[in-house]
């Protein structure tokens, strides 16, 4: 499998559309996600609060996203990732995750990644392993979608690991 990584585009929006029409996808967008002018918005938001990289494989067609956030001055960032639903289980989350730990490490010189996923997400806790992240704890009723609240277990990776 080709997994690369590169920053996104405008013409990648089409890709973020329909991968915010996703309902799991869709529930953790910043701001609903319905016209390509939205999906163009999540693209340009990346600009100063982090760094995004469109998922590519299959011959360069986008199936997906990862990206560090919130780095700060201790050397430490928060990964998140997503692939569209017709891409998941063939190990590209796991791959694209790395590979975003690589540049976090070699390129920002970050020396500590975290990350979280619900609790009821087991898929987001395979990749996250296999990845390289070891689990640390359970954050209780961390986040909230739709009014519920779910318990987040944290995982981090350091540069050393």
């Amino acid at each position: 499998m080709n997994v690369r990584l590169r920053k996104w585009r405008e013409d990648d929006a089409p890709v973020v559309l329909r991968a915010f029409q996703s309902p799991d996808l869709g529930r953790q967008a910043p701001w609903p996600v319905v016209t390509l002018k939205d999906a163009s918005g999540w693209i340009a938001s990346w600009d100063g609060v982090g760094q995004a990289f469109a998922v590519t494989a299959d011959g360069g067609r986008v199936v997906g996203n990862v990206a560090v956030t919130k780095m700060d001055g201790h050397g430490n960032g928060w990964v998140s990732y997503w692939v569209l639903p017709e891409a998941r289980g063939r190990g590209i989350a796991v791959v694209a995750t790395e590979l975003l730990a690589r540049w976090a490490f070699d390129e920002r010189g970050l020396f500590r990644l975290e990350l979280g996923h619900r609790m009821n997400n087991p898929a987001s806790c395979r990749v996250a392993t296999k990845a390289g992240f070891a689990a640390e704890g359970i954050e209780r009723a961390k986040i909230c979608y739709g009014g519920v609240r779910y318990d987040v277990e944290r995982h981090a990776r350091l540069a050393t690991d």
